[in-house]
């Protein structure tokens, strides 16, 4: 049994249709979580206030309002992972999910198997997030986040004051899918939303000073067409 279902992490699942709450909940129970089940978008924010969670599965066609603002309203005080369900697979509507607040994003139809590893991995990164202190450590990395340093297997590595805000906004959100806008806003501010070559740029000039082949990069991961996520292995 792993960390998560020794905890019995609780995750509220958000969907109109009766038939996918029924196969989630079996599949979710099943691996030890306990599920909480919501079929519309106010249902699912009371239950989200009255009944806190660990977790969010959230479906976006919902019937009295668009999972978009179930999202943004709970986002606003909940800090907890949000998967995103949909049979929605437009590039925009995953984008508008992830820069709204989403940790990340599975089109239907799914295999429940890929499912579960997400929750697994959503959980733990957040629990070990919420249980570090300044120090990150990924693969071979060291990272300190209020002193500004970095080693690579036990290396100083030297990073420009801009590839350290960039790495600095990984390693807070490691596991969590970050599109292009949303990078450049945290890195070079608003004005810069539709620069998307800067992440390009530097992502690249990341990978060649941190990955051990930045050509098959393991901890910088492309999600095409929509930005990147910083691997949680």
């Amino acid at each position: 049994m792993n960390d998560m279902n020794e905890h019995m992490a609780q995750i509220l699942v958000v969907d109109d249709e009766a038939q996918m709450r029924r196969l989630l909940r079996t599949t979710l129970e099943g691996e030890g979580y306990k599920v909480v089940l919501a079929e519309n978008g106010s249902e699912a924010v009371r239950s989200a206030e009255t009944h806190p969670s660990d977790l969010i599965i959230l479906d976006l066609g919902l019937p009295d309002m668009d999972g978009i603002e179930v999202l943004k309203n709970v986002r606003r005080w909940a800090k907890y992972p949000i998967i995103i369900l949909s049979a929605r697979k437009d590039e925009l509507d995953i984008i508008s999910a992830l820069d709204s607040g989403a940790n990340d994003y599975l089109t239907k139809p799914f295999r429940t198997g890929e499912l579960v590893a997400r929750v697994r991995v959503a959980l733990r990164v957040y629990n070990a997030a919420a249980a570090r202190g300044p120090v990150v450590t990924l693969g071979g990395l060291t990272v300190d986040l209020d002193a500004h340093t970095v080693t690579k297997q036990g290396e100083p590595v030297r990073l420009t004051p801009t590839e350290f805000s960039l790495l600095s906004l990984f390693m807070r959100n490691i596991g969590r899918v970050l599109t292009h806008a949303y990078i450049l806003e945290q890195v070079w501010g608003p004005k810069y939303a539709e620069e998307s070559q800067y992440t390009r740029v530097y992502v690249g000039q990341l990978r060649k000073k941190l990955e051990d082949d930045p050509n098959a990069p393991q901890l910088f991961i492309t999600e095409s067409g929509i930005g990147y996520r910083c691997a949680a292995e």
